[in-house]
């Protein structure tokens, strides 16, 4: 049972690391006709208002890819089962968030054509780093 809750542990936190390094990367994007840029418009990127929700949802979903690697022998793969999972928040935001809570319609095609793909492209980056920190952060048996 500890080494179940330390793989918990190392899950959430890969995800938190992951969800970090995404956030830093679309801080620093220029925005303009390839990235969305209305979420941009609320808040400073990278202030806490800005972060602390992203972080706190990365190591959450993290928690649906611990769910995968739970058992000793599905303890394989890491990265590609966190890409994924990763394809769950993504899913989502496109056709949950964007119809549902906010005015850009399904899949969020009302911030332009690219929005479904950069969505998808950030949430599978979230899944690779979040898959490769997990490996890391759990280490050789």
């Amino acid at each position: 049972m500890p080494r179940t809750r330390a793989l918990l542990a190392v899950c959430a936190c890969a995800g938190l690391i992951g969800a970090f390094v995404v956030s830093l990367l679309l801080g620093v994007l220029p925005r303009g006709e390839l990235i969305p840029t209305a979420e941009f418009l609320l808040h400073d990127p990278l202030s806490p208002e800005w972060l602390y929700p992203r972080l706190f949802r990365g190591g959450a979903w993290a928690l649906l890819f611990f769910v995968t690697v739970a058992s000793p022998r599905r303890r394989r793969q890491w990265i590609r089962k966190a890409l994924w999972v990763s394809l769950v928040p993504a899913a989502w935001q496109l056709l949950y968030v964007f119809p549902q809570l906010t005015p850009y319609g399904l899949f969020g095609l009302q911030l332009g054509i690219t929005a479904p793909f950069f969505v998808l492209l950030i949430h599978l980056i979230w899944g690779f780093l979040s898959g490769l920190f997990a490996r890391l952060l759990w280490g050789r048996p």
